[in-house]
């Protein structure tokens, strides 16, 4: 009688405490879709990764560490450039590097002088894009540059104020013309960082 009674209660113990449910599957939310980010798409999907870049003495290290994803994915995976979407995002002290020589020769003291970096007495800023080379050379093995819209919009403002070279809508549309292959202007980067990993790209923070 006494083992009777005990087993009549554990199956009504148990559903009170939830002892043998499954638990339900939480909701799934999805990402919406927005037509600035939809260049992404025409990325290679296989392997993505987004790079973060935002203090101009650190940017050689970045691009370092790219061509090292690039070249090891190709050497030691067989992989080629249409398996790699790569994407750097120039924001903050790095923006100006998204620019050609031309724009450089005209506005690269204002750039030297503004772009924020972690040390610039030890590591002074450039006075003209020392990376431009290398940065098209990526671009032809299909690297793309999301530009920082915001970043672009102040220095506009920023040359329009200090050298006088006119308004800054104009100087906008002067830099935009000018910049490096596979560049993208986006909203801002810091969204362009948290959209890239939306659309499946693992995130590197450069500096």
């Amino acid at each position: 009688m006494l083992r009777r009674a005990f087993l009549t209660r554990v199956p009504a113990a148990a559903a009170l405490v939830g002892v043998g449910q499954e638990p339900l599957p939480a909701a799934r939310t999805e990402p919406s879709r927005h037509a600035q980010d939809a260049w992404y798409d025409e990325l290679p999907s296989r392997h993505r990764a987004v790079f973060d870049t935002w203090l101009a003495d650190h940017f050689s290290g970045a691009l370092g560490f790219a061509s090292n994803w690039l070249r090891i994915n190709k050497e030691e995976y067989g992989l080629s450039d249409k398996d790699l979407g790569l994407v750097i995002v120039l924001r903050h002290g790095t923006g100006p590097f998204a620019f050609n020589e031309s724009i450089w020769t005209k506005y690269g003291k204002i750039f030297a002088g503004r772009m924020a970096a972690a040390d610039a007495k030890a590591h002074p800023n450039p006075t003209t894009n020392v990376y431009a080379a290398r940065m098209a050379a990526m671009a032809k093995q299909g690297v793309h540059f999301a530009v920082c819209n915001l970043t672009t919009r102040g220095y506009s403002r920023t040359i329009a104020e200090e050298a006088g070279a006119g308004d800054a809508d104009a100087i906008y549309k002067d830099l935009t013309a000018n910049a490096v292959g596979n560049a993208h202007f986006v909203p801002a980067g810091i969204v362009a960082v948290t959209r890239a990993q939306e659309y499946g790209f693992a995130l590197v923070s450069g500096g």
